[in-house]
């Protein structure tokens, strides 16, 4: 079984702020660094948002976030019941803030957009009581033949007694 390559570390921006963009690169985006703070977000509502088992976000003071291209770009959907808003690029569809009423000083920006450090790893989970039991655990993966940078989880293998010797 082969090892997967190490994965380069980031390594955090000179200048105490890290850059991130949409996919499609209409909108950028700033944050100084460090963040307030790191979590992986679980919840059903963000489940849907973006498309996956979980998210993870930073947490940024608003007056240390800044879109720098397209703002004219951003599209919002507002959850009255919750009282929460969430921006996507309108291009593209790329989730780019989730910020919520009742704390109005800070914004949550999905930390997949930045390229460099944001000066916290994330340690906490939300919403972990609503994990679904398709998402990823970190369960031993090996390659997949044929299918170069497939990696997949070996089913577990049965266990066999010793062959029996039919005579007759």
């Amino acid at each position: 079984m082969r090892k997967a390559a190490p994965v380069a570390k980031t390594k955090a921006a000179p200048d105490g702020t890290a850059s991130g963009r949409c996919l499609c690169g209409a909108v950028e985006i700033e944050i100084g660094t460090p963040v307030r703070w790191a979590w992986h977000d679980h919840s059903a509502a963000t489940r849907r948002a973006h498309g996956a088992a979980y998210a993870t976000y930073v947490g940024s003071w608003r007056k240390r976030f800044r879109v720098t291209r397209g703002a004219g770009e951003i599209t919002r959907f507002r959850d009255e019941t919750t009282g929460t808003t969430r921006s996507f690029c309108a291009r593209c569809g790329t989730p780019l803030a989730y910020e919520r009423a009742r704390s109005a000083h800070m914004v949550n920006v999905p930390r997949a957009l930045f390229t460099t450090r944001t000066g916290r790893e994330p340690r906490y989970h939300v919403a972990i009581d609503q994990l679904q039991d398709w998402a990823y655990l970190g369960e031993p993966l090996v390659p997949l033949k044929g299918f170069p940078g497939v990696v997949w989880e070996r089913p577990n293998r049965k266990k066999r007694g010793p062959a029996r010797r039919v005579t007759g």
